[in-house]
């Protein structure tokens, strides 16, 4: 857990990974009693205040933001984002607290622009220089047509290029594509893997097999976001 000491973690959870029963909100005290800072993206808007409710009966800690507070995530065009502005994130997190992000931007005409979550996380992890950004999935990860095994580890290039088949359901290929970007911006590694496992969000962290499809490599590429 040393190494992540200070670094952020960008957690884009889904429905299954907040249902009743999950671990998160402990996995997430755990994180930042142990000096990780961690950002949660929401799949909507409704879910993010629902989640900064939920967390805040126990930790007191969550923090609802949008992409138009402080102009955080401006829209470049529609559904695509332009630098992130990570100032009202590194305030928050510098005093304790976690921030929990809906999926929207700031429009050139003053009005909230949908943009795509795993979007929004790829570009919050990039902006951040997190050490990790984690997509979760019900599938678990990305699964070997031959081998019918998750594959264990990815470069961008790879993932990518998976990220292509039409055999894929687009919400994970959405992931895919954004953790394969993540990592080329500048994110230490990116990882899909399924919410419903218990502490999925440190066991990834405490633990050399990873519980799903880790993306990661050297060759940086600039990001848009910077």
């Amino acid at each position: 857990m040393e190494e992540f000491l200070g670094r952020t973690l960008v957690l884009r959870v889904d429905g299954e990974s907040i249902a009743e029963g999950t671990t998160l909100y402990e996995d997430i005290a755990f994180l930042a009693a142990h000096r990780v800072r961690p950002i949660i993206v929401a799949p909507d808007a409704e879910i993010a205040r629902w989640l900064v409710r939920t967390m805040n009966r126990t930790s007191e800690m969550a923090v609802g933001v949008s992409g138009a507070d402080a102009a955080m995530l401006p829209a470049a065009s529609q559904q695509s984002l332009g630098s992130v502005q990570v100032r009202l994130l590194t305030t928050l997190m510098n005093a304790g607290y976690v921030p929990v992000i809906e999926p929207t931007a700031l429009g050139i005409a003053g009005v909230d622009v949908a943009v795509a979550p795993d979007q929004v996380a790829s570009a919050v992890a990039r902006a951040t220089a997190a050490a990790r950004a984690i997509f979760f999935h019900q599938s678990g990860g990305i699964v070997d047509a031959e081998t019918e095994s998750l594959i264990d580890e990815l470069t961008p290039a790879e993932a990518l290029a998976i990220a292509e088949s039409p055999d894929l359901p687009e919400d994970l290929r959405s992931a895919i594509r954004a953790a394969a970007e993540g990592v080329r911006g500048g994110v230490d590694a990116a990882q899909i893997l399924d919410g419903r496992i218990a502490h999925a969000a440190i066991v990834e962290l405490l633990t050399a097999k990873h519980l799903g499809t880790q993306v990661a490599g050297t060759v940086l590429i600039a990001s848009p976001s910077h």
